[in-house]
């Protein structure tokens, strides 16, 4: 046994190994792990060395975890050979070596077994071992090893408890009246949070619901007409949209979530929303918009044509949202999709090309943002300029990134980050508005 195992198994503290798609989903997850021995075995570093050059979020992620590592070999005691020593108890170890298992059967041309078996080779030693990973095939193995396989759970959201951001209130006839009649009530119900709708109603109305929002700063309802004038000829077809549509048109509201399945309007009305305001109100300068390429497996840079062509596929259901909204609304400001990309008014970007700029007075909206990690999200958050309003639309139950799950993607964290915060809004859609069949399709297959 050589001297750093020695050092490990002379220890007390839990024992953590990390998959590479761990620091990648978040480059500085060692500090999550307080008063414990984290390990990062060679095979991680070789994998982060790989895709260090990548040119996308995966590449940059790789690079900041390397630099993490070296900033903490230059600045804390000890060495990453025998253990350094971090704060909050923290010993962080890359181990060099694991004994040949050869009556496992597990190939060792593949880095991932190489890495369990670094796992493996400790809880042998008589540690308790706890194999950290976002990938589940890699924790399915490790488990059958017998190896303690955990996902990596710093930014894990209960979707079954997801802040949906409205509320139902039964209250009086007097109360109603007030709401209705000043457009706003006070509030006596501590429990009620900033942005938050509330339905009330009455014994006496039956099924009438009076709609608000809560104004934290004037610690007031203000009531919500149940119907508005079509935004660019899209008009809401339920109360969530409605609730939608009060979120969107607010420039105070600075960050607004839109969660719900396939077909319920959350990319619709966000354009309708944005394209009004940059048109209409003259409140912003142009829409961006955005998504992950997930889908596609590899960066915009593989694929024939310029930008403009190689982005074309891969934004078509936004055009598509478009051309509806054009072909409904009676604005003279609104012509072609042609004209607004030609004159500015819309930009259509990839989400690598957005880090990096700081995007003033614009109406940015991230489609499909389920796809990204907390990690991106919060970048792409904090790209935001003066007076600009960010829009993240998703389904957390459509998710095509291999390490992501419907609790751990970066829209609903922020979702329950920014809950009550009166600079952020949310409202959970819930019902699928694209047609019978479409909605019978999302509940049942």
């Amino acid at each position: 046994m050589s001297d750093s195992e020695n050092n490990i198994s002379n220890n007390n503290k839990k024992i953590f190994v990390l998959d590479t798609n761990v620091l990648i989903h978040k480059p500085d997850a060692i500090l999550s792990f307080k008063e414990s021995h984290v390990v990062i075995p060679l095979w991680v570093l070789e994998e982060l060395d790989h895709l260090k050059t990548e040119h996308s979020d995966r590449g940059r992620s790789a690079r900041h975890a390397i630099r993490f590592l070296n900033d903490a070999n230059k600045n804390c005691n000890g060495n990453l050979r025998d253990g350094l020593k971090l704060s909050d108890n923290i010993t962080l170890q890359v181990m060099l070596t694991h004994h040949d298992f050869k009556d496992l059967d597990l190939s060792l041309t593949k880095a991932d077994n190489k890495i369990i078996l670094c796992a493996f080779d400790l809880q042998q030693e008589g540690n308790k071992v706890f194999f950290v990973s976002k990938d589940i095939n890699a924790r399915i193995k490790a488990l059958s090893l017998g190896v303690h396989a955990v996902d990596y759970e710093k930014h894990k959201v209960s979707i079954q408890t997801l802040y949906a951001g409205y509320r139902q209130e039964k209250v009086g006839e007097d109360f109603v009246k007030e709401l209705i009649e000043k457009g706003e009530a006070e509030c006596t119900n501590n429990d009620v949070i900033a942005n938050q709708f509330t339905e009330f109603s009455t014994e006496e109305s039956g099924k009438t619901v009076y709609l608000s929002r809560f104004d934290k700063t004037a610690n007031k309802y203000f009531h919500v007409p149940s119907s508005i004038e079509p935004v660019l000829g899209v008009s809401p077809l339920n109360v969530k949209q409605r609730m939608a549509f009060e979120l969107l048109l607010n420039p105070d509201i600075q960050c607004v979530t839109l969660v719900g399945k396939a077909g319920t309007g959350k990319t619709l009305l966000a354009l309708a929303s944005g394209l009004k305001l940059v048109l209409d109100d003259k409140e912003y300068t142009r829409v961006l918009v955005s998504r992950p390429i997930i889908p596609m497996g590899k960066d915009l840079g593989y694929l024939p044509g310029a930008k403009k062509d190689k982005m074309s596929h891969w934004m078509q259901p936004l055009y598509d949202n478009l051309e509806y909204i054009i072909g409904s609304s009676r604005s003279q400001n609104l012509k072609s999709i042609d004209h607004l990309l030609s004159n500015k008014l819309i930009e259509v970007e990839a989400l690598t090309y957005i880090r990096g700029r700081t995007l003033p007075k614009q109406f940015i909206i991230i489609d499909e943002a389920q796809n990204l990690s907390p990690h991106e999200v919060k970048t792409i958050v904090s790209r935001a300029g003066s007076d600009t309003k960010v829009v993240l639309t998703g389904d957390p139950y459509q998710i095509d990134n291999p390490y992501l799950d419907e609790e751990s993607n970066g829209l609903t964290y922020l979702v329950e980050a920014f809950k009550g915060q009166e600079l952020a809004g949310h409202i959970t859609l819930g019902k699928s508005e694209r047609s019978k069949l479409a909605e019978l399709a999302t509940e049942l297959l």
